[in-house]
């Protein structure tokens, strides 16, 4: 498998001493500290693998790299003369190959050039908070750093994957999503234990790049989405082989010929596969960093929208990403940090209260408002989902007034040109009240593209009456908000 070990090159000035600590140079690290330099603080980051996090080595960046390959020749395939044009099989050593580049052969060198350029320090080590301001970094060679901080200390590790409870699962040494987007070599099969995001994802790449997939779910594949989408998804892996079975693992085992064998219950055959693949949810990464020693329980976690902690004495500690548990998304991440680092700096430069009762204003720069019922989000499936806000089930249960609109994305003008035989959905849940959208969602061949439209008009509460006189382009298949509108306002 691939090398984790990061560089033994710190960047960091003599002194220990800076404005702002962020423990983890992920994507949302990087942010925090980009964002509180920019506001004029002095800040060290620590890592103890590589810089750039879980999003540019084994999940986002990588995973997508693997999965555009198979999108581009379906898409290819789905439309007359293109077609005739496609001959042969995807070329797997090429698109291992391209996914690793899209890594950079997993060295950070870039990503540690980025920060010398934006003026953060950085510190390779583990860094655990160990007092008020204080963060000790034990090094490569063991030897401990002890850093202070003047104004705040954030917290930016991430998430891990959650391990069920199986018999015999560690001893089997599965794969996570570590191992499955860095692999170097396809299995010719593998038995992916999970339902979600990551399953799915998985289950498109690995059954794109010939490894025969089995899934094993407990109940319907992607079920906190809206039922157009599993379905769809569902349906999809199911044709192009995928094999799906209800369950839960009792045991696993590896035997001598390397390949593992999943009991499930007691009137149901083995599978066995070269490989399992355990995608079965994350959990936030709070073990060994110290959060106990300052008062908090990791469990329960609590954070304001600019990501400052609750119980902490002094106000001095953030959580950002998804180590709070709010939104376990890059992009959510993202957003978070960019609200912590400019309220970190505000903070500290006396222009944004560091009272403990004093909150910021929702929808300013220093508020994460979007985390609560804006969350947009794409499943990198075939065919793709796109969802912003609020599904049906959760509009209902939050108390709005709902109206749940359909329309079949694949009648539209622009999916026909887009595609042969396009087929597809839009969902969209309206309050019917305030005659805004709380959440839509999008089920097709490159509805991502279409998603941010949905977003803006979801976080900018949009009425139905000024959509109306949002005139989509003919012919594209954003002409399908012209046809949403039409069935709310005449069935």
């Amino acid at each position: 498998m691939t090398d984790t070990t990061a560089g033994p090159t710190d960047t960091t000035s003599d002194t220990d001493t800076w404005d702002l600590i962020v423990i983890g140079a992920g994507a949302v690290g990087e942010n925090v500290a980009d964002y509180a330099t920019k506001g004029g603080l002095r800040v060290a980051i620590v890592e103890a693998e590589l810089v750039g996090g879980e999003c540019s080595y084994w999940a986002c960046m990588p995973s997508k790299a693997l999965l555009r390959s198979s999108t581009v020749l379906l898409a290819a395939q789905r439309v007359a003369g293109a077609s005739a044009a496609v001959t042969g099989e995807l070329d797997v050593a090429a698109v291992l190959e391209r996914r690793t580049s899209f890594t950079s052969e997993w060295n950070d060198a870039s990503q540690v050039e980025w920060l010398q350029g934006a003026g953060i320090d950085l510190v390779r080590g583990w860094g655990r908070i160990v007092g008020d301001r204080r963060v000790d970094v034990t090094q490569a060679d063991g030897t401990v750093r002890h850093l202070t901080a003047t104004h705040a200390v954030a917290v930016c590790t991430g998430s891990v994957p959650t391990m069920p409870p199986i018999d015999g699962l560690a001893e089997a040494k599965p794969w996570t999503s570590r191992e499955a987007t860095s692999v170097t070599e396809m299995p010719g099969s593998v038995a992916i234990v999970g339902g979600g995001v990551v399953a799915s994802e998985l289950a498109t790449i690995y059954r794109s790049l010939g490894s025969e997939v089995t899934v094993i779910i407990r109940s319907r594949l992607l079920g906190t989405l809206e039922d157009i989408a599993s379905e769809a998804v569902q349906s999809s892996l199911t044709e192009s082989g995928v094999r799906f079975v209800t369950g839960s693992p009792s045991s696993v085992t590896r035997g001598d010929d390397g390949r593992v064998t999943i009991a499930l219950g007691e009137d149901d055959a083995p599978i066995e596969a070269d490989e399992i693949i355990i995608a079965t949810g994350r959990h936030p990464a709070t073990s060994d960093i110290g959060l106990e020693d300052v008062g908090v329980t990791p469990k329960d976690l609590h954070v304001d929208d600019s990501m400052r902690v609750s119980g902490v004495h002094g106000d001095w500690l953030y959580a950002v990403g998804d180590i709070n548990g709010r939104a376990l998304l890059t992009h959510q991440g993202k957003y978070q940090a960019r609200a912590a680092g400019l309220a970190i700096a505000a903070r500290a430069a006396g222009t944004l209260s560091s009272a403990p009762s004093a909150r910021p204003e929702p929808w300013s720069d220093y508020a994460a408002t979007a985390d609560h019922e804006h969350v947009p989000s794409v499943v990198f499936t075939e065919p793709e989902v796109a969802t912003v806000g609020l599904t049906s089930t959760a509009a209902t249960e939050a108390g709005y007034p709902v109206r749940v609109v359909d329309y079949d994305l694949g009648a539209i003008a622009g999916s026909a040109v887009h595609a042969d035989g396009y087929t597809g959905a839009v969902r969209a849940v309206i309050d019917t009240e305030r005659r805004i959208i709380l959440g839509m969602t999008f089920v097709g061949q490159d509805v991502s593209e279409m998603l941010h439209a949905a977003t803006i008009a979801v976080v900018g509460e949009v009425t139905l009456e000024k959509l109306w006189h949002a005139v989509p382009a003919y012919p594209t298949m954003n002409e399908v908000w012209l046809r949403l509108l039409e069935t709310e306002r005449y069935s």
